[in-house]
């Protein structure tokens, strides 16, 4: 395995036979006995092991947690030969620290006591409640509200590779089935904090896996899990069915065995049915345009290039949702661009009516905000995780939904997707009714502590309710009657978890203590007593409010199941409301970023009239952000070829006509006056500088491979954009590659892309001259006093100066570094020579020149020598069989002309 692949969190949770303890049974005591069995069924976990008050590690476990959380490590035994060591934190604290450990890369087993320590037999019982992990994390303390918690299972086929994914979290669990080469676009988009293999030598998903920038949790699993026969039982089991046909996945291989894999661990992980996971959902990459994981990065998608920009993402431009549940289904939406136009037509049109009926929008804004994330509400009351909080946040909710459908009734007839909305919306009544009935206005956190349940749910809640009220009247009572009986004005009467009830007096009233009072505890300053009345009235409270507590938590769980029953319900209405949140969160964008309707083809033109990049325009302060046109049409223009300055403008320019397309094709309107929209099938892009050392990686052999996978995999359907190809190498060789990129994209077999080229090359702007369909753009500047103004504006034609050196001296480099770079500018723009045939850039002005000058050739090197020896000799083969066509005549002329140049002088 790679050096990358080694540093990389890898767990294996392969059944295998436990490792001897190191030390004799027969000498550890009952506690470390059942601690070492729980160990051993859990030995790929840092065992958090409850003891009291405390959670405690033993050995390499508390090595870690000392390691990483920062915790004392001491020995258990100190001085024995059995010192253990020892590690621990405080109960209270379980979330902070679990959390740590999670984030550093480690899973976590959960050990509680499952029997009452006051009523155990010996030893109290334990055993591991849940297991935790990157992936399967679910409470708000470990995961990102607006961000899925993915976990995904793969699984390798003969010619492709199944997926499987799922946030348990929220129940969302989908398949689907790719080429393996496209393995990587798929985990940059799904983004999942963990993956699991089968635990099989040399597995190349692993190594897969192992080179994503985002490095996510490898936990390699029992491979006989991924069994295609397996997988479906664990599927049919699940599902209650007997044929996965009609769960819709037919056809399916790889990928049920990924779900039936991923399925197994998660049950077995979270000792749970998992009755939250109602559905699977097959999907296919062709309903979405492709993203590969550069374009999603240098796009900035979600993520900034620069981690100190958290502003600088089309995903902080377009999110103004109100819910968790539709931050995270707007990520969704940018990362999966549709290909459907019907499909992002329903957008479009709910969009349009939202944005127009500013009233409906603003009371739907108003309504989500009061919306709680009850998609992992319901999947915390399945999951039997949910407390009296949750349940009376998720009737709050539901309360709203009303309201919500109010608001929709005017657009319901404009949008299928807002009808359909309205529909999920309808039919809580019951279960908003069923909560109020049930829970306090105000309850505890803990749900074994009473409290939670109103009065009137049960009578014998409310008989017990009563007693334990009137013996604590009682007792209270009690205090003033025993001041005036024995007349000590200072006695009090007090309780603690250790004594209970009793009556204190002070050292210096012992003489007045009456004689039925019975001694219980000596103070310094006096003594505590009880009376025979007081223990008959106290073992009445606390055992009135011992089955209080468990009578609330059960008619709890009671309610809890109810709510559960309407799992899919719920679920299906916290879909809808993650749609509406998005579909508002996009028409306020359009409204205040003064938005247009694009309007989608089925061809590749693009034509947008005074397009705007959706996030400069927002984060240039005090500045006019220039809009630019943009035209591709049919076989008119395919490759627009871009020339200027350095911070002219042509990245900018090379963005933004992809984030309108994707912004376009997820169901936005878009930041141009106009914009009429090809169906992009993939977006690719090859734009900024960045090495991958780790991995042996230069930054020029990034490129290449961006490139590469650009080139081989891009249809005339495709979105290219190229920024400054080849500069990452030798003037020769980047300019020979650019050329060669350029030609290559305008012949290709599979179409043209739509293509943004930008380059300092200047000699590339003689492709247009070549290639009919390759148009010379440049970024218009103005010169002036020996200074450039940019002026952000893209024209006709190319551009023949780069303006290098007076973006130097904007930059504040020194003026005499200014002075001689232009000198040596002078000298290579005259190709001057030496006379012993080298080119004069050191040579200052004062010094004798040459008159001779050498043309810079395109395709060879200072001294002459042939470059790109392949296309050279498959131009000298066209030009000796003119016949076969492969050439024009005035092509071949000009062909001759270039090979006359790529021959070597004599």
């Amino acid at each position: 395995m790679d050096a990358a692949a080694e540093s990389l969190p890898i767990i294996d949770v392969i059944e295998t036979a436990p490792e001897a303890p190191r030390t004799d049974p027969a000498t550890l005591t009952p506690l470390m006995k059942q601690y070492r069995a729980i160990k051993s069924q859990n030995p790929s976990t840092v065992l958090l092991y409850r003891m009291g008050d405390f959670y405690e590690m033993f050995d390499e476990d508390a090595r870690i947690a000392s390691r990483v959380l920062g915790l004392t490590l001491t020995k258990r035994n100190q001085g024995a030969e059995d010192d253990t060591p020892l590690a621990g934190f405080p109960h209270h604290a379980l979330d902070r620290y679990a959390n740590r450990l999670v984030r550093a890369g480690h899973r976590i087993a959960i050990c509680e006591q499952t029997e009452d320590p006051k009523k155990a037999k010996g030893l109290v019982k334990r055993d591991v409640i849940e297991v935790i992990s990157a992936g399967t994390a679910t409470d708000d303390t470990f995961i990102d509200q607006k961000t899925n918690n993915f976990i995904m299972g793969l699984a390798s086929g003969a010619s492709r590779t199944g997926i499987a994914v799922c946030d348990l979290s929220t129940g969302v669990f989908w398949i689907e089935e790719i080429d393996p080469l496209h393995l990587d676009e798929e985990l940059a988009r799904t983004d999942p904090s963990e993956v699991l293999v089968a635990g099989i030598d040399n597995n190349p998903l692993e190594r897969t896996v192992a080179s994503q920038p985002s490095r996510p949790v490898v936990t390699r699993y029992d491979g006989w899990k991924f069994d295609p026969e397996t997988a479906r039982d664990v599927l049919r089991d699940h599902f209650g069915v007997v044929s996965l046909e009609g769960l819709g996945l037919d056809g399916f291989g790889p990928a049920i065995c990924a779900a039936g894999a991923l399925l197994s661990y998660l049950k077995e992980q979270k000792k749970n049915r998992l009755a939250h996971i109602t559905r699977i959902v097959p999907r296919t990459l062709s309903e979405y345009a492709e993203l590969d994981a550069a374009s999603i990065r240098n796009l900035e998608l979600l993520k900034p290039l620069n981690a100190e920009d958290t502003q600088a993402t089309l995903h902080s431009v377009l999110d103004r949702t109100s819910t968790a549940m539709g931050g995270r289904q707007l990520k969704q939406w940018i990362t999966h661009p549709l290909r459907d136009i019907d499909a992002i037509e329903h957008r479009l049109n709910a969009v349009a009516w939202l944005r127009r009926d500013v009233f409906a929008r603003g009371e739907l804004g108003l309504a989500l905000k009061s919306i709680a994330d009850i998609e992992r509400l319901i999947g915390r009351v399945v999951y039997e995780r949910a407390n009296a909080r949750d349940v009376l946040a998720l009737r709050l909710s539901v309360e709203t939904f009303p309201r919500i459908v109010k608001a929709l009734a005017d657009g319901s007839d404009k949008s299928p997707q807002i009808l359909h909305a309205s529909a999920a919306l309808t039919g809580f009544d019951d279960v908003a009714a069923d909560i109020a009935r049930t829970i306090a206005d105000s309850p505890p956190l803990s749900v074994r502590e009473g409290g939670i349940i109103r009065p009137g749910v049960s009578p014998e809640l409310d008989e017990l309710r009563d007693a334990a009220v009137n013996g604590k009247k009682w007792i209270a009572a009690l205090q003033a009657t025993e001041r005036e009986r024995t007349g000590i004005s200072s006695l009090k009467v007090g309780f603690n978890k250790v004594f209970g009830y009793y009556i204190e007096i002070s050292k210096a009233n012992q003489s007045s203590v009456p004689t039925d009072y019975i001694r219980k505890q000596t103070l310094a300053n006096g003594e505590r007593f009880i009376t025979p009345e007081l223990k008959e009235m106290e073992e009445k409270i606390l055992g009135a409010e011992e089955k209080l507590s468990v009578l609330e938590y059960d008619v709890f769980v009671a309610l809890r199941t109810r709510i559960a029953a309407r799992c899919a319900d719920i679920q299906n209405a916290a879909e809808a409301i993650a749609l509406l949140d998005v579909l508002v969160s996009l028409a306020t964008s359009a409204a205040e970023q003064n938005y247009v309707r694009p309007t989608l083809r089925d061809n590749a033109d693009m034509i947008i009239k005074d397009g705007r990049h959706p996030v400069i325009e927002r984060m240039i302060a005090g500045e006019q952000f220039v809009p630019n046109d943009t035209r591709i049409l049919g076989d008119e223009t395919r490759i627009l070829l871009i020339t200027g300055p350095n911070m002219a403008g042509k990245s900018t320019y090379l963005r933004q006509n992809a984030l309108i397309a994707v912004m376009a094709q997820m169901g936005s309107f878009v930041p141009a006056a106009q914009a009429e929209i090809g169906i992009v099938d993939k977006f690719y892009t090859r734009v900024g500088a960045s090495d991958r050392l780790a991995r042996g990686q230069s930054t020029f052999l990034v490129e290449m491979i961006e490139v590469a996978n650009i080139l081989n995999n891009a249809t005339g359907r495709s979105l290219v954009l190229l920024d400054e190809v080849g500069r990452g190498t030798s003037t020769f060789d980047g300019i020979s590659i650019a050329w060669a990129v350029a030609e290559y994209l305008h012949e290709s077999a599979n179409g043209t892309p739509r293509t943004f080229f930008a380059t300092h090359y200047h000699e590339l702007t003689e492709l247009a001259l070549l290639f009919p369909r390759i148009r010379n753009l440049h970024v218009k500047v103005k010169e002036w006093n020996d200074s450039i103004i940019f002026l952000r504006k893209i024209d006709e034609g190319s551009c023949d100066h780069s303006y290098g050196i007076q973006v130097a001296r904007l930059a504040g480099v020194p003026k005499e570094v200014i002075v001689r770079a232009k000198e040596i500018l002078s000298n290579l723009e005259r190709m001057e020579l030496t006379p012993d045939q080298k080119p004069a850039l050191a040579r200052h002005g004062k010094e004798e020149r040459r008159s001779a000058v050498m043309q810079t050739e395109l395709f060879s090197d200072p001294a002459g020598a042939p470059r790109m020896d392949a296309r050279v000799e498959e131009i000298v083969k066209s030009l000796r069989h003119l016949d076969t066509n492969n050439l024009t005549p005035m092509q071949a002329l000009m062909e001759l002309e270039s090979l006359r140049k790529l021959l070597p002088r004599e």
